[in-house]
């Protein structure tokens, strides 16, 4: 994944209460919105708006059941983001160890 097609997901995630959807929804499963906001500061119409960010950048997708719209995470999108956080994570070793490296030869 590049920066520019990270930096949607990311922007997404980077609200508080969207975290918790998120958070909430990866360890409760899937949810309604009453059930999402049941133990939540927010209104319900705040609830959705923050379903629908999470919805745009592909991390979450809803689904009617009856009356009710059930929200569930999208794996692969969150698998996507963990990749993409991996990478960051790799290049960042490989600068310290270079850091490490240039150091402890300069040291000598």
């Amino acid at each position: 994944m590049r920066a520019d097609a990270a930096a949607p997901l990311f922007a997404a995630l980077g609200d508080a209460t969207r975290l918790r959807i998120v958070e909430r929804l990866g360890t409760d499963g899937p949810a309604s919105i009453t059930r999402l906001g049941a133990r939540a500061d927010v209104t319900r119409q705040a609830i959705r708006k923050h379903l629908d960010v999470l919805e745009r950048a592909g991390l979450v997708r809803g689904r009617r059941d009856g009356r009710e719209h059930v929200w569930q995470l999208e794996p692969r999108r969150l698998a996507a983001a963990h990749a993409y956080l991996d990478l960051v994570a790799a290049h960042w070793d490989a600068s310290l160890a270079r850091l490490k490296a240039h150091v402890e030869d300069g040291s000598r």
